[in-house]
């Protein structure tokens, strides 16, 4: 069950601080042995939780990013962008081998792809200091990766009277995992797209995915992409569309959905309200290129 402390406070958000190099205008995917021009390219810090972090404190929440970075030049360069996003930065873990992460983020025909290279472990050195702050309220985790690699995070955040909600996150290598439900056991609200709730419960219904899931968490807020968005709590289910525009990137706008749930949620909104906020974020999200380009072009 969900914890019945007051939600207002600060988010904290853990998980892997990505260098997203996104190429878009393409006329196609690239093919072994031939060459591919992007019409546009633009380079930008990315990851789950920036980009949920972002979200939210241009949402006006509290926002903490709780990750390892690196010190190396690409980190720098990365450093000013990460510093406008108006993030409490106190608990990121300075580390030369700590990374970015480096993805090519490829955008055709409204979808896109992407190749990641892992950039050492995810635990910042601060993640006990930061669960116990008195102004964190609620741990979004924002893979499984991470919660793969600390396995204690759910557990060390609900002792502090934390709320927790996970984003799966898409990995082929652990997408699967036999052990992902006892892992994410105690989680909140679990945040999937389609692919992932399929992946892990084998059902590409998704009624008969989010019967399966709800076993496991007491909210799950399926995203679909342009087809909207179902939430099944409490025996309630919610299913909502999604408003028809131009889209520019859907990098990040699972994120910025994130975002916006978990925004109106611990604001006390009701789970309705909650998932059209997350809905709008993500609409948002999706007509600028890469995870934050929304946030800057309304700034």
């Amino acid at each position: 069950m969900t914890s019945s402390l007051p939600r207002a406070g600060a988010v904290l958000n853990l998980g892997r601080i990505y260098c997203d190099m996104v190429f878009r205008g393409l006329d196609g995917m690239p093919q072994l042995g031939r060459e591919l021009f992007a019409r546009d390219f633009a380079i930008t810090p990315g990851g789950g939780a920036l980009i949920t972090a972002a979200h939210l404190a241009a949402l006006g929440r509290h926002s903490a990013l709780l990750a390892r970075f690196g010190t190396d030049a690409l980190s720098s360069a990365l450093s000013e962008q990460i510093d406008e996003l108006g993030l409490d930065l106190q608990f990121l873990d300075r580390h030369e081998t700590a990374g970015p992460q480096l993805t090519v983020v490829m955008v055709h025909d409204g979808d896109r792809a992407f190749l990641s290279r892992r950039a050492g472990h995810a635990r910042p050195a601060g993640f006990e200091a930061a669960v116990a702050s008195p102004e964190a309220a609620h741990l979004h985790i924002a893979e499984y990766a991470t919660l793969h690699e600390m396995p204690d995070a759910i557990a060390r955040a609900k002792s502090h009277g934390l709320t927790v909600s996970l984003d799966p996150s898409w990995d082929d290598a652990l997408i699967r995992d036999p052990l992902f439900f006892e892992r994410a056991a105690g989680t909140d609200i679990f945040l999937p797209n389609m692919e992932e709730a399929e992946a892990l419960t084998g059902k590409s219904d998704p009624g008969a995915a989010l019967a399966i899931l709800q076993r496991h968490f007491p909210i799950v807020a399926l995203k679909r992409g342009g087809e909207g968005a179902i939430l099944a709590a409490d025996g309630v289910i919610i299913d909502l569309p999604s408003p028809r525009v131009e889209v520019v990137d859907t990098t990040g706008a699972g994120d910025a959905f994130n975002a916006g749930f978990l925004h109106a949620w611990l604001n006390g909104a009701d789970n309705r309200t909650a998932l059209m906020a997350a809905i709008e974020a993500g609409t948002r999200s999706v007509q600028a290129s890469g995870g934050t380009g929304s946030i800057r072009s309304a700034s």
